[in-house]
C-alpha cells in the first residue's frame, strides 16, 4: 500500500495558474474549478484550496502569504481582491461554493 504525498504547492500553483488563466470571468473560474476537482483531492488539500479563493495564496500560520511576491504563487481572483461591495463578494462566495 503507497502512501500518496502531500504536496500543497504544487496543488496552489495548478490552481493558481488555473486561476489567472480564467482572468476575471467568474463564470470561467467555477468551470476551471468544477473540472479540476475530478483530478485534483480537494478534500485534502482543503485548507490551502480555502486559503487561495479567500487570500490569493497559501497562507503560512498567523496568517502571512507564502508566496516571496511571486506572481505565478499567487492570484487577485479572490475575496481579498474582490470590489468591496456586496453583490462582488456575493459573487465569489456562489463561484467558491459552486
Amino acid at each position: 500500500d503507497e502512501k500518496e504525498k502531500f504536496e500543497p504547492t504544487v496543488f496552489r500553483d495548478t490552481i493558481v495558474q488555473g486561476l489567472n488563466e480564467a482572468g476575471n470571468d467568474l463564470e470561467a473560474i467555477a468551470k476551471f474549478l468544477d473540472a479540476t476537482g475530478s483530478r485534483l483531492d480537494y478534500r485534502r488539500y482543503a485548507d490551502t484550496l480555502f486559503d487561495i479563493l479567500v487570500a490569493g495564496s497559501m497562507l503560512a500560520p498567523g496568517g502571512t502569504r507564502i508566496d516571496d511576491n511571486d506572481k505565478t504563487k499567487m492570484t487577485s481572483h479572490c475575496v481579498f481582491f474582490a470590489d468591496e461591495d456586496h453583490d462582488a463578494i456575493r459573487n465569489y462566495a456562489q463561484v467558491n461554493k459552486g
